[in-house]
């Protein structure tokens, strides 16, 4: 229970500009690492990973140019050093990057020393082909091993964002004292591939429209900015960059722009601010 626990809140009395809301988008670059991290060869299941860095990734740069939105974007190194020019566009752009594993590695299979090795190794990656070394984390799968957080404290990162104990940004725990890791927290109701991933095996088949998923991300948001709080979005190039489900997003940026005073902000951005607003 204490191994990583959720501390005080960070929740800021204000936002920047005298926003209402903060709003961070973000998106899991994982493209063809969901196969390839356990040895799999489908050409077809690695075909689906491609469509990520050519036909999403494209889309979602565009819609966040057009609105001048900045995003962050969680990228494991391998993605990196498939589609190193991804990411340094991204960089460009005003967009953040972070970590997400070496591989999309099921990390709670790990020992602590590989472990420690690959989000080490993933860190240096990421900085040597963007020139900028992640502040942030976010775990592939959103798992903790039990040391998870013992190593992102160590390597003095900023953020993690794979933890769902809250709605808005917490201090996170090791043992019961404070870690100097600070939680922007994520759950399954904002991400997108709750709804609309397949499992082509299990004969899984998404049961809800697109539609449905706008009119929660909606209410979702609503809320946070009734609350004068933080919405977040998680969301999958290979999954939300299809022409029906960008729709979603399109949709979404227009109900949000129509309300006054939101602030769009990478993760990173969003944590710096409400770290120092409560301390």
């Amino acid at each position: 229970m204490n191994r990583a626990r959720a501390g005080h809140s960070l929740k800021p009395a204000a936002w920047p500009g005298s926003a209402r809301c903060a709003v961070a988008l973000s998106f899991d670059s994982d493209h063809d690492t969901f196969e390839l991290r356990d040895g799999g060869k489908s050409i077809s299941a690695l075909s689906q990973g491609h469509f990520g860095p050519r036909q999403g990734i494209p889309r979602i740069r565009k819609l966040l140019a057009e609105h001048s939105i900045p995003a962050t974007f969680f990228v494991p190194a391998i993605t990196a050093l498939h589609y190193p020019d991804e990411q340094r566009a991204l960089i460009a752009e005003g967009h953040e990057i972070g970590l997400h594993g070496w591989i999309h590695e099921r990390n709670t299979l790990l020992d602590e020393a590989t472990e420690r090795d690959l989000q080490y190794r993933a860190a240096d990656t990421l900085e040597q082909i963007t020139g900028v070394r992640p502040v942030g984390i976010r775990t592939p799968s959103w798992d903790f091993s039990e040391n998870t957080l013992k190593i992102t404290a160590e390597m003095g990162l900023l953020y993690d964002s794979s933890l769902m104990a809250d709605v808005d940004c917490y201090e996170l725990l090791l043992d019961g004292a404070p870690s100097g890791v600070i939680e922007l927290p994520v759950e399954w109701i904002r991400d997108d591939a709750a709804y609309l991933i397949m499992d082509r095996w299990g004969s899984l088949r998404p049961q809800i429209a697109p539609h449905d998923i706008l009119r929660i991300f909606i209410q979702e948001f609503d809320a946070a900015y009734d609350e004068g709080g933080l919405f977040q979005l998680t969301m999958h190039p290979d999954i939300i960059g299809h022409r029906s489900r960008i729709w979603i997003l399109k949709e979404l940026i227009s109900h949000i722009r129509g309300r006054r005073n939101v602030w769009f902000a990478t993760h990173a951005d969003v944590v710096t601010h409400a770290k120092s607003a409560c301390n």
